[in-house]
């Protein structure tokens, strides 16, 4: 995510009373403490397979979500995280299930205990008007109701105000996403598009994301909007802007490089790891970020105000298309994976395109840096500060000059690569660091990310 304008966490998933026959119920939180009740215990989701029907005129959003998971011990009952949307039946594996509402977690009762190992089947029928997340570190996120349609986006929350989710990092799964909406409106979300079909003044839109996402990472934005599709080395690029932005104003100036500055970072961080390209600006001011949702991120207008392009940001959510979508993390107190990777990105585009040297912004923000605030570990209320974004990126560029670049290089390329579609933490980062480049790395990277003082220049 680009803001607007080694510690260890346990997770503590599966852990309950046993019962009769060995099976027990899954934990209702995973016991982050940076999202406190956020996902669940006692399954791995493989697949969400979401249909919803949302109209813009009376903010109503009614929806059918078929989740395919694997029990990893023996379930007598399990939660999904869901806020505020009314629940009408659940199955599990085609059998109706017992259900209750916990605040917004969805308890889950099936008609037989879960073996471990076994794969089962949710399905939820829902509806409502989607709540807003108005206590997000950053703001409203969540499901909100726009001018001409609806925008659902947000970090660390946002897919449990509009589908029931395991909602944490940890468990990535693939998406089949259909979406119907008014005709005229677009619906536009992640992955590759599918076949779009109308019928008594409604039209549905179908995407799919094959690779497996965080449900942060999930997005869906309708509205009026121009949206163009094409094909960029091979693969569908779906970008859109509001349709009352000019068509060659900053924002659609912006996103037209997207395919050349992804281009670029496959030089640096390997092959790009997803079956699509694009990007979405939306223009309600409440989006005051751009977050990096899986395939295609969405982009909050105030990046555009300047009136000039800002490739800067575009270059920092393609980033992370490797660094925190691809390779996800396991907790969040690890953040500084995804924001300082993407931050250092930024000064490797403007270095390439003509502009200041990496090595340059380096010197400047080294400058800058308040040192006494940590980057790894930074607490809930500092997940988005600079100690994250911009002390992680001079962490990221001192460990090139420490390694030098054949190696720094060489790390990125394996780190997208062995640990791609999966979860990493800080400590997987070190020992990898240190085996390709056959140094010792602890000192150095306790002295850049949680030290109190300027760290000496290597």
């Amino acid at each position: 995510m680009a803001a607007a304008v080694v510690a260890a966490v346990v997770l503590v998933g599966g852990i309950g009373d046993r019962e009769p026959g060995g099976f027990r119920a899954g934990s209702a939180d995973l016991g982050d403490p940076y999202v406190p009740g956020s996902g669940n215990g006692g399954y791995d989701v493989a697949h969400y397979r979401l249909g919803v029907r949302y109209d813009p005129a009376d903010d109503r959003l009614t929806g059918r979500a078929e989740i395919t998971a694997t029990a990893t011990h023996g379930l007598s009952r399990f939660n999904l995280d869901l806020a505020g949307l009314e629940v009408s039946s659940v199955t599990v594996d085609g059998a109706p299930a017992e259900h209750r509402r916990d605040d917004s977690e969805l308890v889950v009762t099936p008609a037989r205990g879960l073996d471990s190992g076994g794969r089962f089947t949710v399905e939820v029928t829902y509806g409502g008007v989607p709540e807003a997340d108005a206590d997000g570190v950053l703001g409203s996120g969540g499901f909100q109701h726009t001018d001409d349609g609806a925008i659902a986006l947000g970090q660390p929350y946002s897919a449990a105000t509009w589908f029931p989710v395991n909602d944490h990092p940890s468990d990535k799964a693939t998406y089949d996403l259909e979406v119907t909406v008014p005709d005229g409106l677009a619906a536009l979300s992640n992955g590759v598009p599918g076949e779009r079909t109308s019928a008594d003044g409604w039209t549905t839109w179908r995407w799919a994301e094959r690779s497996p996402m965080a449900s942060y990472l999930s997005t869906l934005v309708i509205g009026d909007y121009r949206v163009q599709t094409g094909e960029h080395a091979g693969k569908p690029m779906v970008t859109a802007v509001p349709d009352g932005l000019p068509a060659t104003g900053p924002a659609a100036t912006s996103l037209a490089r997207t395919g050349e500055i992804a281009d670029f970072l496959t030089t640096r961080f390997g092959p790009y790891p997803f079956e699509s390209y694009g990007g979405v600006v939306v223009s309600d001011s409440r989006i005051g970020y751009a977050l990096e949702t899986q395939s295609r991120p969405v982009y909050g207008p105030g990046f555009f105000r300047g009136g000039e392009p800002n490739y800067s940001v575009v270059a920092h959510e393609l980033a992370h298309q490797w660094f925190g979508n691809s390779v996800a993390l396991a907790r969040w107190g690890d953040i500084w994976l995804n924001e300082g990777f993407a931050s250092y990105a930024e000064w490797l585009w403007e270095e390439h395109d003509g502009g200041r040297s990496a090595q340059r912004n380096f010197e400047l923000q080294y400058a800058a840096t308040e040192w006494s605030r940590r980057t790894l570990d930074p607490g809930p209320g500092q997940m988005f500060s600079t100690a994250v974004y911009k002390r992680g990126a001079l962490t990221v560029h001192a460990l090139r000059r420490t390694v030098g670049d054949d190696a720094f290089f060489q790390i990125l390329r394996t780190w997208t690569s062995e640990r791609r579609d999966g979860t990493a933490t800080t400590a997987d980062f070190v020992a990898l660091a240190e085996r390709v480049s056959g140094r010792d790395l602890g000192s150095f990277f306790d002295t850049w990310l949680t030290g109190t003082a300027a760290p000496a220049l290597p």
